[in-house]
């Protein structure tokens, strides 16, 4: 007679494993994190003209919005993020002289868009040959 005790543990073995193992894969990073990334600051303190390569480019900012390649076949990678800035504001306060009085507020919303373009150029060995960015306000 064959004993069901090695079965059963096999059993629980499996499915223990099944229930830990999708625990150890890295959540994906959320959207709003990788394009932080973007931003004149981390473009200036992270790419180097003949030093950063494109692993590192990918790495920093993520994938870009367009790759091309430019009249002397070099590759062209161009990075576009928006965003949405909004601020508001209130302002209350009250004064009273004896038999009179006054009371006044004030609010206000502030609401705008900003845009940044990164265009980065690689020459054939992966490395930055060349970058320019720009941001508008609107």
């Amino acid at each position: 007679m064959k004993s069901r005790v090695p079965s059963v543990l096999w059993l629980i073995l499996v499915i223990g494993l099944c229930l830990v193992l999708p625990g150890c894969v890295p959540a994906p990073q959320p959207l709003t994190e990788r394009n932080a990334a973007l931003t004149q600051g981390n473009i200036q303190m992270h790419l180097v003209v003949g030093q950063t390569t494109k692993a590192e480019v990918l790495e920093t900012f993520g994938a870009p919005n367009i790759t091309t390649r430019d009249g002397s076949g070099r590759e062209v990678w161009t990075y576009q993020r928006a965003a949405q800035v909004s601020q508001s504001s209130s302002r209350s306060g009250y004064w009273t002289v004896i038999l009179g009085g006054q009371s006044s507020s004030a609010s206000g919303f502030e609401s705008g868009s900003r845009m940044i373009t990164l265009i980065i150029k690689f020459d054939s060995s992966d490395v930055v040959t060349d970058f320019r960015s720009r941001t508008s306000d609107f």
